[in-house]
């Protein structure tokens, strides 16, 4: 059974920066970010392969955010900079079984339940 556990967000003025953490149970899975600001579609952010050597982005958060993975501890990060008020969403941690990250949330088999980040202007 696959548990997926996100942690570290919050309210932070813009400029700020934030790392959100997800702590993953149950096996080794491609992970991905995504958030889902209010009335939008759940949107992705960032995946990571297993063994962390491949990374994506969606093309609003590069050179901004940045995924990782600590594969000893089980846990999957995201490293938020220069944030801006249109990252506000909450933001869910999910597994895929795909041997790459999609940007699909249909290539997601396991979800988190979210953390929301609050970013002011």
């Amino acid at each position: 059974q696959v548990q997926l556990v996100e942690s570290g967000g919050g309210l932070v003025q813009a400029g700020g920066s934030l790392r959100l953490s997800c702590a993953a149970s149950g096996g080794s899975y491609v992970m991905g970010w995504f958030r889902q600001a209010p009335g939008k579609e759940r949107e992705f952010a960032a995946g990571i392969s297993r063994n962390g050597g491949y990374t994506r982005y969606v093309d609003s958060v590069k050179g901004r955010f940045a995924i990782s993975r600590d594969a000893a501890k089980n846990m999957v990060y995201l490293q938020m900079n220069n944030l801006k008020p249109e990252d506000t969403a909450v933001y869910f941690c999910a597994a895929s079984s795909l041997p790459l990250p999609g940007q699909a949330r249909e290539s997601y088999n396991y979800w988190g339940l979210g953390t929301q980040v609050t970013v002011s202007s």
